[in-house]
C-alpha cells in the first residue's frame, strides 16, 4: 500500500495494491497493521454502506461527543470526498481537503476523528463504504453548512448540476455557529 497524506494534519488516503489478470483483481481493503504501522491505534466497531444517485450530497457530518474516525471508499461510481477539520487546536482547523474515490482508483481515505465529512455523487450512482471508529449516536450527530463561505469548497458542481440533498444536510449549520472539537488527541 501507498500512504498519501493530505494537507491536513493527521488525514491521507490509502492507494492499495491492487493485482488483477484476465479474470478481474484482487485487493485488500483493510489490516489492523496499516494503523500500526502509521502509530494509529483505532478500533473499528461499525461498517456502513450507502448507495447514492448522481448530484446527491451527503453531510457535511460528524458527531461531537463520539467522534468517528472513519475509513471510506467507493465500490461502484465516482464521488468527491471531502473533510474539514473541526479540532481547534489543530494547525489545520477549519480548512478542507477534497478527493476522487471511485471504483476505478481504488482509494481508501482515512478521516480522522474531529473532522466534517462529506461527499458529492459524479458518476451515475455511487456505492460508499466506510467503517467507524465509535458506533452512530444520534444525539451527537451534526451537520456543518456545506456550502458554508467561511470554509470555501470547491466542490465540483455546475450551476446545470441538480444537487439533491436532506433536509437536515441543507439546514447545516456554518462554521462559526458550530460545535467543534477542544483539546482532542491531535
Amino acid at each position: 500500500m501507498n500512504v498519501v497524506p493530505l494537507k491536513l494534519n493527521d488525514a491521507f488516503y490509502i492507494e492499495p495494491k491492487v493485482h488483477g489478470d484476465h479474470r478481474g483483481f484482487f485487493m485488500e481493503t483493510w489490516r489492523d497493521t496499516w494503523f500500526e504501522e502509521l502509530n494509529l491505534n483505532y478500533q473499528f466497531v461499525q461498517d456502513n454502506h450507502s448507495q447514492s444517485t448522481k448530484g446527491s450530497l451527503r453531510g457535511l457530518h460528524y458527531q461531537i461527543n463520539h467522534p468517528q474516525g472513519k475509513l471510506v471508499r467507493v465500490t461502484k461510481g465516482e464521488v468527491f470526498d471531502v473533510i474539514v477539520d473541526l479540532r481547534t487546536e489543530s494547525p489545520t482547523f477549519s480548512q478542507w481537503a477534497g478527493i476522487y474515490l471511485s471504483e476505478e482508483n481504488k482509494r481508501i481515505m482515512w478521516v480522522p476523528p474531529g473532522f466534517a465529512h462529506g461527499f458529492y455523487v459524479v458518476s451515475p450512482e455511487a456505492e460508499f463504504i466506510y467503517k467507524c471508529s465509535e458506533y452512530y449516536s444520534p444525539k451527537d450527530d451534526r451537520t456543518l453548512l456545506w456550502n458554508d463561505p467561511e470554509i470555501g469548497i470547491s466542490w465540483p458542481i455546475s450551476p446545470a448540476d441538480k444537487i439533491i440533498m436532506s433536509e437536515k444536510d441543507k439546514a447545516g449549520t456554518r462554521l462559526k455557529n458550530a460545535e467543534v472539537f477542544k483539546a482532542m488527541n491531535q
